[in-house]
């Protein structure tokens, strides 16, 4: 077959729904189809989801995709994964039954237990070992909590009936039939069971979160052959499940972030920005996170990255539409926000499931300060988008302060990357360049890319480099000292939310 006629199915699995976009050899986006599924709290603080809805979701855009696009399946060359990372899944062996919900990566019903572990002293030697805090935010605390408050789960764990993994292990069992529990380094390095510098499940983690190590899936490359579809009524059988990473690091291989010190920020449901620091482990003393990038198929060296991740980004825009009824649609919102020249003194934390980094403080509460009589419907719209800003920035802060270097440009992508207002805000507050890419979702360049290599529908990184687009460069236009003020003004309304426990 021609490579012009060869394509890849990536498959991004995300937190509010499911996309699955058909990318060809140069990279483009030939067709992408998306669905939402349900989200269920069935506690303040709990966040969960049906595996049944998500694996319902996977097949309907690919039955979808494939038809939209009159795409036959001799034209797969392989498909790519990326997912939400840290959401546990543990299902039987023998039915592939889901035993329970999924526990979402946004979950905070673990936050006891880990305080527990930080006053038992194991909060350094937790970040030493797995580059990660100790946070509900992390499968391994999760993990701990089904087996030990679902009936008989631990005694079927001890007996191998029943299988865990983060959801791209959880798909992969299901493309292959149950033939293959794997999972790759990167969503492996976000469990905190993994030792970062071996790249392999730790028998002290396992015993410290008591986990069975025969639950868990083989640790694997990023790119390379983990299974074949086995099974499936939208797809033959066959077909090359050849790259999985998790979103994040999907996000920074799409960028073609291939280089130390090159870095993004994606605008997704929350907001995660990672650099590069090649195959070096930099350890983080501002509060952010070490995490392996990725493998690639015949590399023995990891690629690590420096990360920091706010819980709510887009999911604050969904917060006024949802709950507080201020728009009919997300993309509303910057047609809002534009009504006004600032937030005329509003200031909206929203740290509505805690703070991720760098503050990591799973007890903050959101918060929206400086009301008046004369507040409008815009201002607190500006304020939200603003917000959203303002959290990257810290976390760029942070990182400038561990790698004692500045940043030239940061990478956007995501949904929200496409809104020019929330772009030019965050250019402005981080006093760089952003760069928003003409593909915006790059996560699934990111999975179709990995895919793309492990079966050598490109050749090397820099190949794939050629295909990188831009599409417009935001440039900062405050001067230092605005920028200044305006962030210790951030800084006042944080500590405030930081106040308002529960």
């Amino acid at each position: 077959m021609a490579r012009s006629e060869t394509f890849i199915l990536a498959i991004d699995q995300g937190t509010t729904g499911t996309t699955v976009a058909i990318v060809d050899a140069k990279g483009k986006v030939r067709q992408k189809t998306s669905v939402e599924y349900r989200q269920i709290y069935p506690k303040p603080g709990w966040v969960e989801h049906n595996p049944e809805d998500i694996w319902r979701s996977v097949l309907a855009v690919l039955a979808a995709s494939m038809k939209k696009a009159r795409l036959k399946a001799s034209g797969i060359a392989a498909i790519g994964i990326t997912n939400q990372r840290e959401t546990v899944v543990v299902w039987d062996r023998k039915s592939h039954k889901p035993v329970h919900n999924a526990i979402v990566w946004q979950d905070r019903r673990t936050t006891p237990y880990c305080e527990e572990l930080k006053r038992a002293g194991r909060e350094a030697w937790l970040k030493e070992k797995t580059g990660l805090v100790v946070d509900p935010y992390f499968s391994a605390s999760k993990l701990n909590w089904l087996l030990a408050n679902v009936s008989g789960l631990r005694e079927k764990a001890v007996k191998g009936d029943v299988l865990a993994g983060t959801i791209d292990a959880f798909l992969l069992w299901r493309l292959t039939g149950g033939r293959e529990h794997k999972t790759d380094v990167s969503n492996a390095s976000r469990t905190q069971l993994m030792d970062l510098a071996s790249g392999g499940w730790d028998d002290e983690l396992l015993s410290l979160f008591d986990v069975p190590r025969a639950i868990l899936p083989r640790i694997a490359a990023s790119s390379g052959e983990f299974g074949v579809t086995k099974g499936l009524k939208v797809l033959p059988d066959g077909i090359p499940i050849a790259g999985i990473a998790g979103d994040q690091q999907a996000a920074l291989f799409g960028q073609t972030c291939f280089e130390p010190g090159e870095s993004k920020c994606t605008f997704g449901t929350g907001s995660f920005l990672l650099m590069n620091t090649g195959h070096e482990l930099v350890r983080s003393g501002s509060g952010l996170l070490t995490t392996a990038a990725w493998r690639l198929k015949g590399d023995a060296k990891t690629t690590f990255a420096l990360e920091g991740g706010a819980f709510i980004c887009g999911a604050a825009v969904q917060f006024l539409r949802d709950q507080l009824g201020f728009i009919k649609s997300a993309a509303e919102v910057e047609k809002l926000a534009k009504g006004t020249r600032d937030s005329g003194g509003v200031e909206f934390v929203p740290a509505l499931t805690g703070l991720g980094a760098p503050h990591w403080d799973p007890g903050a509460r959101g918060l929206i300060s400086g009301l008046t009589r004369g507040t409008t419907r815009a201002q607190i719209a500006r304020a939200t988008l603003e917000a959203m800003a303002l959290q990257n920035t810290d976390i760029l802060l942070a990182m400038r302060e561990d790698l004692k270097s500045g940043l030239k440009s940061v990478r956007v992508d995501g949904g929200a990357a496409a809104n020019n207002l929330l772009m030019q805000i965050q250019a402005d507050y981080l006093g760089v360049d952003v760069v928003r890419p003409r593909m915006i979702e790059t996560t699934v360049a990111g999975a179709a890319y990995l895919a793309g290599l492990g079966v050598g529908l490109w050749k090397d990184l820099g190949e794939i480099q050629k295909v990188w687009k831009t599409d417009r460069v935001f440039r900062p236009k405050w001067s230092a000292p605005a920028r200044e003020d305006r962030l210790r003004r951030w800084s006042r309304a944080v500590a405030r939310a930081r106040e308002e426990r529960p």
